[in-house]
């Protein structure tokens, strides 16, 4: 009993995309797909424990699924348009363009991360058609009523068919665009994950961080000669490495410089590290690597050194030179002027965090960035003001406890 059912909780994670993916291509219909893979599974938790786990389960949960679609036609009584509405989907994409991969989770992931959906309906869609995730458990990762994600999955999902969204992989000129909009929700949801926000929330939600690393590991999978895909699976490890050493036991952040390195995930840093190495070679071969790969790369200097004090931050401060020529965000010059304190000291960091006060004013890492700089220099009474407006604007509690105990401990 307890074999079947852990067999159904792998099986879920391992074939639901592929079952969802599978029925999408056949019916051209994601509220089709959707019902019918979550009863398949339903079916298999009543099933597998009293019979036995079938030798192939996504073989089995892909053909159970089908019955079950099939049947939900014929009580709607609407075949044939269904029928039509799957051609008609598919009629839109001419002969031998099925895209550079052909791969029906790859077409569901380039579906529910098209453009013509907004960024949050992107992220929602994904997590339930992709990762397989509840309603409810999508609702309580981003704070949102239930009722209201339900209304945005089935928004977008309508989008999708009104818009007659075809279902497949992008051609090989339009990949790279596409890849990369794949890419910022799947950095998104392990943001949201890793840094998470609203009152009260917890200061990890490893929920979050372990779906997007998973399903990024899908598209490497998908994917395996995309530099920016391997960049953003090594840039997620590197970060969810240092995890156990985030927060403390009394539930304070606890910054890099004073985490307990010997607390980080070995194993995790050392995937991080191999993908890394894998694209510095990529580089020295003449392929340029782009954002994710030089913020994985910065991480891979942070992860390298045994002690704070070992850090290379010169190496760390070329790399977010070469990124900002990349990407020119205010967020990526507060993170280089970090390196640049220790290199050239508060004084010049805090001049270069200053010029960026017009964009970043509602940003509590930009004042929390500020008030440690003015700390640095002596000048008690700024940086007390700069921790009371980075504390006013903490995303959760962890971050509210570290600020308020450094901005107590000013003199």
């Amino acid at each position: 009993m307890t074999d079947a059912r852990e067999a159904v909780t792998r099986a879920h994670h391992e074939e639901w995309a592929r079952v969802v993916a599978a029925l999408t291509r056949r019916f051209g219909d994601l509220d089709i797909a959707e019902e019918a893979a979550a009863e398949a599974f339903a079916t298999a938790v009543e099933r597998w424990p009293a019979d036995r786990v079938p030798p192939n389960p996504g073989a089995w949960l892909t053909t159970t699924a089908t019955r079950k679609a099939i049947d939900r036609i014929r009580r709607e009584n609407k075949r044939d348009d269904k029928q039509k509405e799957a051609r008609m989907v598919h009629d839109d994409e001419p002969p031998g363009t099925l895209g550079v991969i052909d791969d029906d989770r790859l077409r569901l992931i380039f579906t529910c991360c098209h453009p013509a959906l907004a960024v949050e309906a992107r992220v929602a869609l994904t997590l339930r058609m992709v990762g397989g995730l509840t309603v409810r458990e999508i609702a309580r990762a981003f704070l949102v009523a239930e009722t209201a994600m339900e209304r945005r999955i089935t928004r977008a999902k309508a989008k999708i068919k009104a818009a007659r969204i075809p279902y497949r992989v992008p051609a090989a000129e339009d990949l790279p665009a596409r890849v990369s909009g794949v890419l910022a929700v799947l950095f998104l949801v392990f943001n949201e994950g890793y840094l998470a926000t609203g009152s009260g929330a917890d200061p990890v939600r490893d929920d979050l961080t372990a779906e997007a690393i998973r399903l990024t590991r899908l598209i490497r999978a998908l994917l395996p000669d995309d530099g920016e895909v391997a960049g953003l699976l090594a840039l997620m490890l590197l970060i969810e490495a240092r995890r156990p050493a985030r927060v403390s036991a009394g539930g304070e952040l606890v910054p890099l410089h004073e985490q307990d390195r010997g607390a980080w995930d070995a194993a995790l840093i050392a995937q991080g590290h191999r993908l890394v190495r894998e694209r510095l070679a990529a580089a020295a071969a003449g392929v340029a690597p782009g954002r994710y790969q030089i913020l994985a790369a910065i991480n891979a200097v942070h992860t390298s050194a045994r002690d704070i004090r070992d850090t290379d931050w010169s190496q760390i401060l070329a790399l977010y030179d070469q990124l900002v020529r990349l990407d020119p965000s205010p967020i990526i010059a507060l993170n280089r002027a970090v390196a640049v304190a220790e290199l050239d000291g508060p004084e010049v960091a805090l001049a270069a965090a200053d010029r960026l006060e017009p964009r970043l004013a509602g940003y509590h890492a930009f004042h929390a960035t500020r008030a440690d700089l003015l700390r640095r220099l002596g000048r008690g009474q700024e940086s007390r003001a700069a921790y009371d407006k980075a504390i006013e604007l903490a995303g959760n509690t962890a971050e509210f406890a570290y600020l308020t105990r450094r901005r107590d401990q000013l003199r």
